[in-house]
């Protein structure tokens, strides 16, 4: 599992031509499964710790102007997009292999259970894009801040 977290101003997902999530403050977070990753993995300590990572990722600036606050503590929102390229693998020649991410119909319940779950501890609002769709994201990066956490590394 993999996870590219931006911290944003506002974001949106646009589908067709329309507005289907948008969010304030908070975090903009692209989702990715990998092959590796089974219908075991929400039942895993690892799936716990991603989720308690995202919440407490200290990336929001103090009075300070130091990285102290979490989206927990800012009462941040979230914007979560379903993300296999994430996987994507580029060794080889010009064009990507998706081989290494999860098969779709696995990686969107468990991105369906990783919404979920993050609803429950969630400071604020919860969006989601639409798994499988072409979504345009309209977001400001703030900082820039972007941080990658792998399943892997934990």
């Amino acid at each position: 599992m993999r996870l590219v977290i931006q911290r944003v101003t506002e974001a949106k997902v646009i589908v067709d031509e329309q507005t289907v999530a948008e969010t304030g403050p908070g975090f903009l977070v692209l989702v990715g499964f990998g092959r590796e990753d089974g219908k075991e993995l929400p039942d895993s300590k690892v799936w716990s710790k991603m989720l308690d990572k995202l919440m407490n990722l200290r990336v929001f600036t103090d009075e300070d102007g130091k990285f102290n606050l979490s989206l927990k503590d800012v009462s941040g929102e979230l914007l979560f997009v379903s993300q296999f390229t994430l996987y994507a693998d580029c060794r080889k020649g010009r064009r990507p292999s998706f081989t290494n991410a999860c098969p779709p119909e696995l990686a969107d319940s468990l991105f369906d259970r990783f919404v979920e779950d993050a609803r429950v501890v969630a400071p604020a609002k919860v969006e989601t894009g639409v798994f499988g769709a072409e979504m345009f994201l309209d977001f400001t990066n703030w900082g820039p801040v972007t941080i990658t956490i792998d399943s892997k590394d934990l």
